[in-house]
């Protein structure tokens, strides 16, 4: 039995468990959909969601079929191979490369971390949507455990950390993070000044980051179920833009 069944012992029918973080923020970003909408999925990688073997999480992630269109942007070309998306889009300067108000929800998953330029992406994203139109963001929490320890490694030895603890993260899915608007105070100031109606909070799963260790694992139990909001190791933010207000 893994350190995951032990803690979570529910996790063994299903193979999630009742605070797994990729089921909370992809059942809220299901919640808002219309079969009519256009989903913009922002940083849309590669798919690697495609070999996740819990069917539940893995439909959750696919929007695709769900709504009218998914367009999937990257600055990374191999993007294009995701089979999850309707049509995909390079991004080669600081300009997207969608059509203003033309997007009614766009997503945005474990991406924010890695913008340099926190107000021209969200310039941006204000660009593309629809006025009513809706943003969903999963980042970590500059000040969780996880990204102070990721903060005190060189960026060049990111996809080795990250390889150890994560046996199915690939190399080409490791990018340089900056964590310039990666807290829930700073990414509340930066939405209701780009005129969201949002909610911004502190998440925590499981800690599988620190499946390595029985020990480890337990001590980050301890911190999912104890520490206080500011300090969880994820931020979910929902907003609803209104591009009519002052």
């Amino acid at each position: 039995m893994n350190s995951k069944e032990i803690f979570y012992p529910e996790s063994r029918f299903g193979g999630f468990t009742d605070i797994d973080g990729t089921v909370a923020f992809f059942n809220r970003v299901n919640s808002l959909l219309d079969p009519s909408f256009v989903v913009l999925d922002i940083g849309c990688g590669r798919g690697a969601y495609a070999k996740d073997k819990v069917f539940l999480r893995k439909n959750l992630r696919i929007l695709r079929g769900k709504v009218d269109k998914v367009i999937g942007i990257d600055v990374d070309p191999s993007a294009r191979k995701n089979q999850f998306i309707d049509e995909f889009r390079l991004i080669e300067n600081d300009s997207w490369p969608v059509e203003q108000d033309s997007v009614d929800l766009a997503v945005c998953d474990n991406v924010l971390e890695h913008i340099e330029n926190p107000d021209k992406f969200f310039s941006e994203v204000c660009r593309v949507l629809k006025n009513g139109g809706y943003l969903c963001i999963r980042t970590p929490n500059r000040w969780s455990y996880i990204s102070i320890a990721a903060r005190l490694i060189p960026n060049k030895y990111h996809h080795k950390v990250t390889s150890a603890v994560q046996e199915d993260r690939q190399e080409e899915d490791v990018f340089p993070t900056f964590y310039k608007c990666n807290s829930i105070g700073k990414l509340k100031r930066i939405m209701a000044k780009n005129q969201f109606d949002c909610v911004v909070y502190g998440y925590e799963a499981e800690p599988s980051y620190l499946s390595f260790s029985r020990i480890a694992y337990f001590f980050g139990v301890l911190h999912q179920r104890l520490a206080p909001g500011f300090l969880k190791a994820v931020i979910f933010a929902f907003g609803k833009i209104n591009k009519n207000s002052v």
